[in-house]
This record gives C-alpha cells, structure tokens and sequence, in this order.
C-alpha cells in the first residue's frame, strides 16, 4: 500500500513535469486558451499570459484583472479585450501621468486593437458576442445552456491573443519613456 502510494505521488511528479514542459512549450495564444479553459476569466487569461513578459507577476495579473470579465459583469465590453487594453498599456504605456508622454500611443493601439476585434467579430461587446446579456438571471442561464463559455468566450480569448500577436510584431519601439520595458 505504502509503494503504491509512492509510486502516485512519483507518477503525480511526473505528469507535473511533463505538464511544465508541455506548457513551456506552448504559444502564448495556447497558454491563454489553455488559462480560460482551467477556470480563468477571460480579462485575467490575456493580462497574465502577455503582462508576464512585461515584468507583472501572475498574483496581481490575476488580482486585477479579475472584475473584467463578462464585459465587467454588465456585458459591455468583453473582458478579453479589457484584458488585451491593460497589456497594451504594459507594452507601450508610460508611468508619467501626461497624454503627451504615453496615453497618446497608448489610445492609438486601443483604438486599432477594438477594429481588429471588430472585423474579426463585428463588435467588442460581451453581450453582442453571445447574443445574450449574462448580467442578468436569464442571460447567464442563456449562455449556460448554450455553453457558449466553452465556444464563444474561448474563441474570443483566442483572437484577443492573436491579436495582440499580431499588433507586437507589427510594432515599432514606442518613444514613450516607458513603453515595452519590463516593470521595475
């Protein structure tokens, strides 16, 4: 009993591991597929999975971005473009508070993010995606039955991400002061 015991807990070690490398080895786009799918919100999937590289530790990635989700639980905007907002003020913010010395680029690439969503998914709104407004009873039923959590909301995490993807490696360096450094 106590050997096979040992050997779960080993077999345990040994699927986390293989996890690790497994998950090392994903896209950022998998990872934030991956995140939503484990029970992240779609705003905390974005920010944790694109902020990480940008210096936010995963604790207060997930901390933040938390009330996001479900176009900020009202169905406004959709908390995986929420989430894609906050990492592009990661990249190409600025710490000083003047709209000359980084919002300017910052609302230049929001701007351009929402349009891609658009094109991609005619809107940005939590509600207008799934057809059905999850701030209420009968909305959040809606969505349940017609497990568009599963569908929809993953899809929208994925082309957040592909987005976002596709945005840096279109980017240039920002002249911001701040923009595209790690946080200190």
């Amino acid at each position: 009993m106590q050997r096979c015991a040992q050997l779960m807990v080993w077999g345990c070690a040994l699927n986390m591991v293989d996890f690790l490398v497994t998950h090392e080895q994903m896209s950022d786009v998998s990872k934030a597929v991956e995140m939503f799918r484990g029970g992240c919100a779609c705003s905390q999937a974005i920010l944790d999975v694109y902020g990480a590289p940008l210096g936010l530790p995963h604790e207060h990635a997930l901390r933040v971005s938390a009330g996001f989700a479900g176009g900020m639980r009202r169905g406004e905007t959709c908390g995986a473009v929420t989430g894609a907002f906050m990492v592009l003020g990661l990249r190409h913010g600025s710490s000083d508070c003047g709209p000359d010395a980084g919002r300017a680029g910052v609302y230049e690439r929001v701007v351009d993010f929402a349009k891609r969503f658009e094109q991609r998914n005619a809107s940005i709104c939590c509600r207008e995606l799934l057809g059905c407004d999850i701030s209420t009873p009968e909305g959040m039923k809606q969505a349940q039955e017609r497990d568009l959590f599963k569908t929809t909301c993953v899809q929208m995490v994925r082309d957040a991400a592909e987005i976002l993807e596709e945005m840096e490696s279109e980017s240039q360096p920002s002249a911001a002061g701040g923009a595209d450094k790690p946080l200190a």
